[in-house]
């Protein structure tokens, strides 16, 4: 099993402060909250401290009275959050949100080829017949874990279909890695990078399958999910930095760090579970907390990112504000480390478990 090394009582501050800094934010009912808050719900869950849980009821109360926007993809992330309230509170109106979503992904939303959700970000066709990375964490993930909550054998088999063909577009057999886009009009790749974050919603929402489903070898499907993030990982594994990061680009070593898609990766190594990724996760854990700041601030996470035209477009996306998304993900990644099990070896001297101090970031 994976045995990492870590400071439990320094990790549970570092994710309080987190936790404490992304519910600060001014967040709206779209993805960068549905993602952040997707982190907050697992600090909560791995915490137990019931003042996270109170915070999010209110902020949902009070968006909720004020009216919420048009389902997309992108805003059904915000379904995460509404499955959790749902389950400690009981309060049907979560669920019954949650499950307006999972209607506007069945019966609304854009659909191509063989039943695939088109990537939306409005409501406007805005990319017409183009899979994107993002809808897997967005959307597929989400109907997932409503299908196995319901035992809703429809909405699990679209699910497992939206992973299918994602991995069908997206992923190059002969290196492991993810596009970060399909376009099915064209049939390419459209500038043919494999962005980091894109690698790091497939592998994340890929490694969530299988403790969705008690009996999940009995979906033809999850092999194909088995296979692919096995592949993915493999290759990943080796394009880690010395600073035990991910790139923009993964093979572009011109490219910067990016955090949110290093936390992405390291989370699906863990919940992957091969014992040989130890030492990479480690790494990982390692390079992650030194862009942490004592005030919760997830540094080095790159801004919102459509399919850039070239490698240019993709090597100068901002990386200078922290961002819900890499709040939520560093969130999620913690709270496994601190889930792995057993007893966390302490290490306080050396350093490397420390948050970053960059005063004036």
């Amino acid at each position: 099993m994976l045995q990492v090394k870590y400071d439990r009582e320094e990790m549970l501050k570092v994710i309080d402060n987190v936790t404490q800094k992304t519910l600060s934010m001014d967040l709206t009912w779209d993805w960068p909250c549905g993602v952040a808050y997707y982190g907050v719900t697992r600090a909560y869950q791995t915490t137990g401290n019931k003042e996270i849980l109170d915070r999010l009821v209110q902020w949902a109360d009070e968006y909720i009275e004020l009216g919420l926007p048009s389902w997309t993809v992108n805003t059904c992330a915000m379904g995460h959050m509404l499955i959790t309230l749902y389950e400690e509170t009981g309060d049907q109106k979560y669920w019954d949100i949650a499950l307006s979503k999972v209607d506007y992904l069945q019966n609304h939303a854009l659909r191509f080829g063989d039943n695939v959700l088109q990537h939306t970000v409005s409501v406007a066709n805005d990319f017409p017949e183009q899979a994107w990375a993002d809808t897997l964490f967005m959307a597929a993930f989400f109907l997932l874990r409503v299908g196995s909550k319901l035992k809703d054998e429809a909405m699990i088999q679209d699910a497992l279909n939206q992973y299918y063909w994602h991995i069908k577009y997206l992923q190059d057999p002969s290196t492991g890695f993810w596009y970060h886009g399909y376009n099915n009009v064209n049939k390419d790749h459209m500038s043919g990078f494999y962005w980091g974050r894109a690698n790091a919603w497939g592998a994340y929402t890929m490694s969530q399958v299988k403790p969705q489903l008690k009996d999940w070898y009995l979906y033809p499907q999850c092999m194909d999910v088995e296979c692919s993030l096995r592949d993915q990982l493999a290759a990943l594994k080796l394009v880690q930095t010395d600073n035990g990061l991910w790139r923009t680009v993964l093979d572009d070593e011109e490219s910067y760090e990016e955090v949110s898609a290093s936390c992405g990766i390291a989370a699906a190594m863990i919940n992957n579970g091969n014992p040989l990724h130890t030492k990479y996760v480690q790494k990982a854990l390692d390079g992650i907390l030194q862009n942490i700041t004592e005030d919760g601030r997830v540094l080095g996470v790159s801004g919102g990112t459509a399919v850039m035209k070239d490698r240019e477009g993709y090597r100068k996306i901002p990386k200078d504000w922290i961002q819900g998304w890499g709040q939520g993900l560093a969130l999620a990644f913690l709270s496994d480390i601190v889930e792995i099990g057993g007893d966390p070896i302490v290490q306080k001297n050396n350093g490397s478990l420390h948050p970053a101090r960059r005063i004036g970031l």
